[in-house]
């Protein structure tokens, strides 16, 4: 009986967003499954697709074309992710392909190649020229650079004497390695050792390593020519006479091999209220009932204890747990103690992976052979199909939103999978988002308070520097008085925090006779100064250009470079507490593959005085010896144009305060501040959250801002100024047309920066509390979106936006 597969196929377009009818030949009936990564003819390409059902009966009146083949041993994806990607696709108005892309790591993502096939028409001379040496009668083209051949293949497509065809590479590959196994029996080797010559060092080498390591077979071939100092060609020749024997298995990629463990693997005692946390969180894991807990606990109350006891908890009930860290810098420490607790059952994902690597680890997942899975914001789609915890830690983070499409939060997509999974789901933080504290107010979540810390110390202490009354000895970007703070600390032989949210140098250059500002041609933002490198860089759209000698505009070299990023002030502590041992952490010092985990192992191994760093170094660290941390501006965070500003800067002023004084020693911080008297700055000063919330909640009821009132956003780019204005005036006309009166509708205004990558931006942002009909008006918008592209004109919709530029 015949079988149809109902397939999304990967092309992210208006048109191709629903499903297409494939028939299923005998041959894949057994193979093909909801879920499955397929490849399927489209037009004139092969291109991949996912099973999102399968029928006996057909709905397409016309003839249906063959499915061609399933690209994976089991499928991808299980009947939980697309319903999820369903439901995303829908309430964030974008693609379902793309949601689905979201789920998997890169490797399963489609790489297509291009190949020429000769047609019937095709000439014999024509034939010779590209097809003589081609064993399959097809050329591969994506690596032609040959002028003349690309010449004569225009020409053939011209004729009709070739085609295009396009086929779907499978990207995932499995790692397999060399193994060595024994060939010969162990009185075999003892006897081989007694009567080789002596000089046959190699030889004596294998043979006494193998009589005194016979628990080690099977090794791994790299791992016995480190041990026992051999090369692989003497390991060619043995295997020749059958005292080893060789074979190729497949490893997976661990990107926990080389883990270090620290005394962390037993549960600790608990306070009393981390004992309350943790009974009403098991109470509820034992009932194995959806419940949202918001725990909210000073730094350095134990939270993470709070989360590896009901981690245990769920796994004692069979379950699994996921937990997510908002930072890739956070995820080596956290993972640490987890695995320290859970062992080999814990796995990772993070974007810090590489792609084999995250691959490994997805499919240990895939395969229900972990219970416990750590990660940033795309872990939270890992395919964990026994689900008992959610944990989202720092739940306030603005990285759990993503920014690019499809526009998630994974906040949300954790309480849709913990309905789902009848799971428990915990936010965890010292200064939960306003959403989420007004649903614990009304009782939605449930809250959990932690107001102690461990060790009984006090929460540092907190002062103020005004910087337009402060004394500065050599430069204006550190105070004498935070100078001498992390002299005194140094001498003490404790250790330093520094928070500057700004990378780079210097953030503009400047003429001093014109006024000229060196900009990025792309962008309409100032380049910033990068020292290390010689090169001015845009950090939006990535433009880099040497640094100009003379003014571009006025040819004066009266040029000066204004701002402070991490790596100016890097150079003047060098320069004024030349003693010190320095680190800095920022996206310029963490490019590379395990940057994060290097810097943080080394600092926290007392190997430097002081780690300077942007927001990365502000949350979830722990170091017992720090007991200093200066935020050299806080205000920077404050000017934003962002109805958020005030609860981001409390947020982070707070959060890196709590890195000072963890341990036994006493902690301090020095915050330099041109608006000491701000609301934010003065509650952070004093650890005063409820004051901050109750403040802020205010503010947000009269400015009508979530969690009083819903938003959307959308934005309008065009390489033309004009254009992006004329059709988001249009967007605007149509909701005032369609949505009630009681919608609020404020813009179109250009973005803050109005230009980015040669596009304009203008935006339009609604807020409202209950509008039936927003829905259907925003698929019309998106409807159009597909038809504006015609005009070069994008639409981009965001529901819940967090960030504005």
């Amino acid at each position: 009986m015949s079988k149809f597969a109902d397939v999304i196929v990967d092309v992210a377009t208006q048109d191709t967003n629903k499903t297409f009818q494939y028939q299923i030949p005998s041959q894949l009936s057994d193979l093909v499954k909801v879920g499955s990564r397929v490849e399927v003819p489209f037009g004139r390409r092969k291109i991949q697709g996912f099973v999102v059902t399968i029928k006996s009966t057909s709905s397409f009146s016309g003839k249906s074309k063959n499915l061609l083949s399933v690209i994976d041993e089991f499928p991808p994806l299980n009947s939980e992710l697309l319903h999820l990607s369903d439901q995303l696709a829908s309430h964030l108005l974008t693609y379902r392909i793309s949601v689905i892309q979201t789920m998997l790591p890169n490797v399963l993502k489609a790489n297509y190649q291009r190949f020429l096939q000769p047609t019937d028409s095709i000439s014999e001379s024509t034939y010779q020229q590209l097809f003589q040496n081609q064993e399959t009668k097809q050329l591969p083209l994506n690596q032609i650079k040959d002028y003349e051949l690309i010449k004569l293949i225009q020409k053939s497509l011209k004729n009709k004497e070739t085609k295009i065809v396009y086929q779907v590479k499978n990207k995932a590959k499995d790692k397999v390695t060399t193994q060595i196994d024994l060939g010969l029996g162990m009185p075999v080797y003892q006897k081989l050792l007694a009567s080789i010559r002596s000089n046959a060092t190699n030889q004596q080498k294998l043979l006494k390593f193998i009589i005194k390591n016979p628990q080690k077979f099977p090794i791994i071939q790299t791992q016995l020519v480190k041990e026992a100092e051999l090369s692989t060609n003497f390991l060619s020749e043995v295997e020749k006479k059958g005292w080893i024997k060789r074979s190729k298995i497949q490893i997976n990629r661990n990107p926990l091999a080389d883990l270090t463990i620290q005394n962390e693997a037993s549960a600790k005692v608990l306070t009393q209220e981390q004992e309350t946390a943790v009974q009403a969180i098991n109470h509820a894991l034992a009932k194995r009932q959806k419940q949202v807990f918001l725990l909210e606990g000073i730094t350095g109350s134990g939270k993470t204890e709070v989360y590896l006891q009901t981690i245990a908890k769920a796994l004692t009930n069979q379950k699994q747990a996921l937990m997510l860290v908002p930072e890739i810098a956070l995820t080596p420490q956290m993972v640490r103690q987890v695995f320290a607790r859970f062992g080999a059952k814990v796995a990772v994902l993070h974007s810090g992976l590489s792609d084999g690597e995250r691959y490994d680890e997805w499919r240990r997942i895939n395969g229900q052979e972990v219970d416990v899975v750590v990660g940033a914001r795309s872990a939270i789609f890992a395919p964990l199909q026994n689900l008992g915890l959610i944990i989202i830690d720092e739940e306030h983070e603005s990285t759990y939103k993503q920014e690019e499409n499809p526009k998630y939060h994974a906040r949300e997509v954790a309480k849709w999978r913990a309905k789902y999974h009848q799971a428990v789901l915990v936010l965890g933080s010292a200064t939960p988002s306003l959403e989420s504290r007004a649903r614990a107010q009304k009782k939605r979540y449930q809250l959990l308070l932690m107001t102690k810390r461990p060790t009984q110390l006090a929460l540092p202490q907190v002062d103020l520097i005004d910087m337009t009354q402060a004394h500065f000895s050599s430069q204006l970007d550190l105070s004498d008085e935070l100078i001498t703070g992390i002299k005194q600390t140094i001498a003490k032989k404790q250790q330093v925090i520094l928070l500057l949210n700004r990378r780079g140098y210097a953030n503009f250059m400047l003429c001093r006779d014109c006024g000229y500002v060196l900009k990025c041609p792309h962008c309409d933002i100032s380049l910033t100064l990068h020292k290390d490198t010689q090169q001015m860089k845009c950090h939006y759209c990535g433009y880099e250009a040497s640094i100009p000698k003379r003014c571009l505009e006025c040819q004066s070299t009266r040029i000066k470079f204004f701002g402070s990023g991490t790596q100016k002030i890097e150079e003047l502590l060098q320069q004024l507490i030349p003693e010190s041992t320095i680190l800095r952490m920022d996206v310029d010092t963490t490019r590379r593959k395990g940057g994060h985990q290097k810097i943080l192992d080394a600092f926290g191994n007392h190997e430097a005085d002081v780690l300077l760093g942007t927001q990365m170094i502000a949350k979830g660290l722990d170091f017992e010896n720090v007991t200093l941390v200066g935020v050299i501006n806080a205000d920077s965070g404050l000017s934003f144009p962002d109805f958020r500003s005030s609860e981001k800067t409390f947020d982070l002023l707070t959060q890196v305060s709590g890195r000072a004084g963890r341990a036994s020693l006493p902690g301090k911080v020095l915050i330099q501040t041109y608006n000491p008297n701000h609301y934010a700055i003065q509650l952070a000063k004093n650890h005063n959250y409820e004051g901050f919330y109750q403040k802020e909640m205010a503010i947000r009821r009269q400015g009508q801002y979530p969690p009083y009132f819903y938003l959307n956003l959308i934005t309008v780019t065009s390489k033309l100024e004009q254009k992006a204005a004329m059709v988001a005036f249009k967007i605007k006309s149509l909701l005032k047309k369609e949505l009630s009166d009681q919608a609020l509708i404020l813009g179109p205004t250009p973005q803050a920066v109005t230009r980015l990558k040669d596009h304009y931006y203008y935006q339009i942002l609604i807020k409202y509390k209950v509008e039936p009909k927003l829905y259907s008006v925003l698929n019309t918008i998106k409807t159009q979106a597909f038809d504006s592209k015609k005009d070069k004109v994008n639409i981009y919709l965001d529901v819940d936006p967090y960030q504005f530029n």
